[in-house]
């Protein structure tokens, strides 16, 4: 072993490199791990226990000495990068490299938020993991109420407040409800989980983006009119909307919200299954109950709260047909959205 650290150590002196892969080479030739210093250590392990302090003295000066002779190497080649780069043709085009883009999910949520905010909607946000209370106790549903069966939910803790991943971002609007002044004019998106079958058209995460307004005096032609301005600047000016109705715990009186299939033009088509019609959100006045259960006098203020799938937004839109696509992050799929703005 002695006459290998010794031939080592004289091969190490006479190294030199003149490109800096020429560097690297020489790093995992002697320190990688099949390089020849990497196998001496390998080896120290059968010395003798009374040679061992002796060999391993040298062993580790034969890897300073390496990894110092690798570093001035380096340095060298670093501070002259005019012999680094000698013959070199600066003509040539440069090496190409791909961009990365937006998710479509990205993209719609992004388009919703923008839409709102001109119509003077603020963003607000909220806890994934949620307690009963803001997920369901304060939004109208009792214990052992059967709306409840609406929505599987994942639950994490038991107990009279049970902790679960939100099921819809309504919480986040409850929230805002606890805390912002008065009037309320708010947006909400994010992530929500269901334990749902993942198919085509249903998937056990999924992204909200809901919306509530509360003022004096807000009436349900207010939610009309504004489900109308989204619809157009969504899908187009010559979007038509019509609701239909509907029931949800925490609005009264509720109702669907179809718009006029972008596809057909209302002629019926396979997407709109031949109605003319593709439903978009749910949508309703604020139930009395649930501005009690936040503080808010419900003789006094009034307001109206919508919902919609940004998946389903996006499916719509681009008229893709599984939603699982938008999960597997398939490159090929993506690259259609690069050209989106």
């Amino acid at each position: 072993m002695k006459e290998k650290i010794e031939e080592l150590l004289r091969e190490i002196e006479r190294l030199k490199a003149q490109k800096l892969q020429e560097v690297e080479e020489i790093r995992v030739k002697l320190l990688g791990k099949k390089g020849a210093v990497t196998r001496l250590f390998e080896e120290f392990r059968e010395v003798l226990p009374e040679q061992k302090k002796e060999f391993g003295q040298r062993l580790n000066i034969l890897k300073t000495k390496a990894a110092e002779k690798i570093e001035e190497l380096r340095r060298k080649i670093e501070d002259e990068p005019a012999a680094n780069t000698a013959g070199f043709d600066y003509t040539k085009p440069g090496d190409r490299f791909e961009l990365g883009g937006r998710h479509p999910i990205s993209i719609t949520r992004e388009e919703i938020i923008a839409i709102f905010n001109k119509f003077g909607y603020a963003l607000a946000e909220g806890p994934e993991i949620e307690d009963d209370w803001h997920v369901f106790g304060a939004l109208n549903f009792p214990p052992e109420h059967p709306a409840r069966d609406m929505q599987d939910t994942f639950f994490i803790s038991s107990g009279p407040n049970p902790v679960l991943l939100r099921t819809h971002t309504s919480s986040v609007q409850v929230r805002s409800m606890e805390r912002m002044p008065l009037p309320i004019r708010i947006i909400c998106p994010g992530r929500v989980f269901r334990n749902e079958a993942i198919s085509a058209r249903a998937h056990c995460i999924f992204h909200q983006v809901e919306g509530l307004y509360i003022d004096k005096n807000v009436s349900f032609a207010d939610l009309k009119q504004a489900v109308l301005l989204f619809a157009r600047e969504m899908f187009g000016e010559e979007t038509k909307v019509r609701l239909r109705p509907s029931y949800f715990p925490f609005t009264e009186p509720s109702a669907e919200v179809d718009v006029s299939c972008n596809i057909c033009k209302g002629k019926g088509c396979n997407i709109c299954k031949g109605t003319g019609w593709l439903e978009i959100m749910g949508c309703g006045m604020v139930d009395p109950n649930v501005l009690e259960a936040s503080g808010i006098d419900s003789k006094e203020y009034s307001g109206f709260a919508f919902g919609m799938g940004v998946e389903r937004i996006a499916m719509l839109k681009w008229q893709v047909k599984d939603l699982r696509l938008y999960f597997e992050n398939d490159v090929r799929f993506l690259k259609e959205f690069d050209s989106v703005i």
